[in-house]
């Protein structure tokens, strides 16, 4: 039985982070930069310094492309790695299916999100191997596996471990589609799981990243982290049309690190 409310209790608020304001760091660091003129579509020395940054946090050579908000940074990672034929595998409660507005199938031109159930808000391999099982593979009249995506932390509060992360992305490997992680709340399950960013993303299996920045202090942007370069092609390509300008997409590729030539070779890269 639920226990009676008590006008004198203290209500704890567990709505998104993006309730609150911006980090003041943030807001230092905007009017410091707010000098002088620089070349625009990522040309700038900012956008260099972020590939920099990025690249020491993931510990290994990204490309990161910042977006308006975290739905612009869904969709459109999704739209780079699924054909507008394509089925995107997705948990029940994920982000982009209740709360996107057909966002994915919109920029992806008709791409489908399929549903696969498990707790909290998560994504079972075995739910998804089924899913995959019964996905009619080369049949010219159904929608084909392109892409899953996990939504980290869950919009349910729930954290995936290491392991289910693992199990998810090896799946969608032997099955040849790419591994999306929305990390809104990325921060949030780092600071749950005690690992590195490298551990929970590239290291485990992720092709392609949408980074939270909004609900963790920043102001109106977000991010995609690209670790597999082949998609950043596609992706320019899907920022442009949507008008998340980017020039510098079409750059030559950085060189990968070791230990990204190594993750990619176990991923068939």
């Amino acid at each position: 039985m639920t226990a009676p409310f008590r006008p004198n209790e203290q209500i704890v608020d567990f709505r998104s982070d993006n309730t609150g304001r911006a980090a003041p760091e943030i807001i230092a660091a905007l009017a410091a930069a707010n000098e002088g003129t620089t070349a625009g579509y990522g040309g700038d020395e900012w956008t260099a310094l972020l590939q920099r940054r990025y690249s020491e946090l993931f510990e290994t050579a990204v490309r990161v492309f910042p977006v308006a908000t975290g739905t612009a940074a869904n969709a459109l990672a999704l739209a780079a790695i699924s054909p507008s034929w394509g089925a995107v595998y997705c948990s029940e409660q994920a982000h982009v299916s209740v709360a996107e507005v057909n966002a994915t199938g919109f920029f992806g031109g008709g791409s489908r999100l399929t549903l696969v159930p498990g707790p909290h808000g998560k994504m079972t391999a075995e739910a998804l191997g089924a899913a995959l099982a019964m996905a009619g593979v080369g049949q010219t009249h159904r929608s084909q596996p392109a892409a899953v995506t996990l939504t980290q932390a869950s919009d349910l509060g729930a954290v995936y471990s290491l392991d289910e992360v693992r199990a998810v992305t090896a799946l969608a490997r032997s099955h040849n589609i790419k591994a999306h992680m929305d990390g809104a709340r990325f921060a949030n399950a780092l600071a749950r799981l005690g690992c590195m960013p490298a551990e929970l993303t590239w290291r485990a299996g992720i092709d392609i990243l949408s980074f939270g920045a909004t609900k963790n202090g920043g102001m109106l942007c977000d991010a995609i982290v690209v670790f597999n370069q082949d998609i950043v092609p596609s992706l320019g390509i899907q920022l442009r049309r949507a008008g998340q300008c980017h020039r510098g997409a079409h750059r030559r590729r950085p060189a990968r690190s070791s230990r990204h030539h190594a993750a990619g070779a176990d991923r068939g890269q």
